[in-house]
């Protein structure tokens, strides 16, 4: 794992080490106080054995984005990429062959100030690990819409990829799991009337040809790396496209009358998670069968051809060791 630490105004040591234990203080100020961000992305090899990293400089950009709001230091882009290379470099055999098979990398950072008291840390620890991964979801995942919790609000740090935003959203998305569902499609913290994103993805719904999928300017909403791209190609291709709210009332209007064509959830880990169910005010709707011409096929297929090379990379997407 490579580490880095930063320690009197500086990022210093930096280092790949042996994946291992770390020994922390009882008062570690991240443990009580939560200063802890990450990101989520993957490497993947080629037919040549050549290591391909997908928009890591969007990763490096997103996480000092949340780390601004987290009150903790930027990381470099250099240090972060270089870090990264340098790892993947020595760890090429870890990343598996095959179509479904890629390298996930977890970099993350945290608070390190052995101090109680509620103020930001004056050190940190920056790592980044790696695991090797198949297929996230093995088939269409049902989700239910969630009109009662909350998983961010206007002004909250719901923009920022910190682990209480994960922590605030188990509770609710157990209850979600034990009554059949795999996710929840979140909704607006004060009026639960505003779709915004499901609970490790963007969501993205197809309603007569148009792509509708919720604006990340509220500062509840993570910009997504594989919503972005999917937007980007969506663009590309000349598919109509509103990035807007839709509404729990426009959903469940669009389910009963047939004009929901496919919905999808945009994510590193699924990168198109296909949503075959949703359940609205407790009545579940079932979702056409996807064909090979519909959108969500065609641009999974588009984004997994460009990270495993096989589509040439034309957006400078491609990082490759």
């Amino acid at each position: 794992m490579f580490v880095a630490d930063f320690i009197n105004g500086e990022w210093t040591d930096l280092r790949i080490e042996p994946y291992g234990s770390l020994d922390l203080h009882p008062a570690n100020a991240a443990l009580h106080y939560g200063q802890s961000i990450f990101e989520g992305m993957k490497a993947y090899k080629n037919e040549k054995g050549e290591i391909l990293i997908f928009r890591g400089d969007a990763n490096a950009r997103r996480l000092n984005e949340s780390a601004v709001r987290m009150c903790m230091p930027e990381i470099p882009e250099e240090i972060f990429m270089e870090g990264l290379l340098q790892l993947l470099d020595l760890d090429r055999d870890w990343v598996p062959s095959g179509k479904g098979a890629s390298l996930y990398i977890r970099p993350y950072m945290f608070a390190m100030d052995n101090y109680i008291g509620v103020k930001p840390s004056d050190t940190y620890k920056f790592i980044i690990f790696t695991c090797p991964v198949g297929a996230y979801y093995s088939k269409p995942v049902s989700v239910k819409v969630e009109t009662e919790f909350t998983r961010a609000t206007e002004g909250g740090t719901g923009a920022a990829k910190t682990a209480g935003n994960y922590a605030a959203s188990l509770f609710p998305a157990l209850q979600a799991q034990r009554a059949g569902y795999d996710q929840l499609l979140w909704t607006d913290g004060k009026s639960h009337s505003k779709i915004e994103e499901s609970g490790t993805m963007n969501v993205m719904f197809d309603i007569n040809g148009t792509l509708i999928t919720a604006p990340t300017n509220t500062g509840t909403i993570l910009k997504g790396i594989t919503r972005d791209s999917v937007i980007k190609l969506a663009k590309d291709w000349n598919k109509p496209l509103e990035e807007r709210f839709l509404t729990v009332s426009q959903l469940e209007e669009a389910l009963k009358n047939g004009s929901l064509k496919e919905a999808f959830g945009t994510g590193t880990a699924a990168t198109i998670a296909h949503i075959s169910k949703i359940n609205v005010n407790g009545q579940d709707y079932l979702l056409p069968e996807k064909g090979p011409d519909a959108f969500s096929n065609k641009v999974l297929n588009e984004l997994d051809g460009i990270k495993y090379g096989e589509i040439a990379d034309t957006r400078n997407w491609i990082v490759k060791i």
